[in-house]
């Protein structure tokens, strides 16, 4: 069985409201395996009406972001481009990440690469919280037909 990493920054994380997708054994497997920070600097901002973080393709603007691996199987994987409407939308690319112990890691991670320029005008953050003293919670919708409607 093929095995993946996968590095979530956002509202897949410990503690964050899609969490439970990570843990749903009908999505697949994901097996934790440890907290790590993007060695280069990305920007990462909340954006569009529904307050979802993005994580723009913009190498070195912005911060090093924090994060947790995941090893997932084929299913899970596969969940996962079809939540983050992988390539349509985000785009999964393998980026390095340091672990607590120095070690590296190459995990997929899903980036934003056609983005409004505004976007790059937002405050960016190292670390996502949902429910974070910026007063920007995520707003989880069903109504989304298309990724247009997640830009506004």
């Amino acid at each position: 069985m093929s095995r993946h990493l996968m590095f979530v920054y956002g509202t897949l994380k410990t503690g964050q409201p899609n969490h439970y997708l990570m843990n749903d054994s009908e999505n697949g497997v994901a097996q934790f395996v440890a907290k790590g920070q993007t060695m280069d600097k990305w920007p990462l901002v909340i954006a569009s009406k529904y307050n979802i973080p993005f994580l723009l393709h913009k190498k070195d603007f912005g911060k090093r972001i924090c994060g947790e691996i995941y090893s997932v199987d084929n299913k899970m994987r596969h969940f996962l481009d079809e939540f983050e409407s992988h390539p349509s939308y985000y785009r999964r690319l393998e980026t390095e990440v340091t672990l607590e112990d120095g070690s590296v890691m190459k995990p997929w991670i899903y980036f934003l690469l056609d983005f409004k320029p505004q976007f790059l005008d937002l405050v960016t953050y190292s670390c996502y919280d949902s429910y974070g003293d910026h007063g920007l919670p995520y707003v989880e919708s069903e109504q989304t037909s298309s990724v247009d409607d997640m830009n506004q």
